[in-house]
């Protein structure tokens, strides 16, 4: 049975108990300073949805910065600047993306932007 949605205030709460308290791409460490906010790894606009499965904390410089570009080009951008991005938790993420979606269905457009991602980490990977 499907658990209920839960609030995007809930969603980040989880989030950060599932990934820890730093930023997915720059690694800060999130604090009074350097707020998380929700970084959807498929974006919004290209059809990803507001699921936990689709959803890692963020600091708000790169999830600003990030703007709607593909997780797999952001993340080999923060590796490139000599972050400490987190691969292991963007390819944690959209693996359960991929498992949500065709658990649940639908997401046609998130599912073109989806696999486009996974291609483009299991050739830099």
């Amino acid at each position: 049975m499907e658990q209920p949605q839960l609030d995007r205030v809930q969603r980040m709460a989880v989030v950060l108990e599932r990934d820890g308290p730093t930023c997915t791409w720059c690694g800060r460490t999130f604090d009074v300073r350097v707020v998380p906010t929700t970084d959807h790894l498929v974006p919004r606009l290209k059809g990803g949805p507001s699921w936990l499965e689709n959803e890692v904390a963020a600091c708000r410089r790169c999830n600003g910065e990030r703007g709607h570009r593909g997780a797999a080009e952001w993340l080999q951008e923060c590796l490139q600047r000599g972050w400490p991005a987190d691969e292991e938790r963007v390819r944690r993420v959209l693996a359960a993306l991929e498992e949500a979606i065709a658990r649940r269905g639908g997401q046609r457009r998130a599912r073109v932007n989806l696999a486009t991602q996974a291609r483009r980490l299991r050739r830099s990977g």
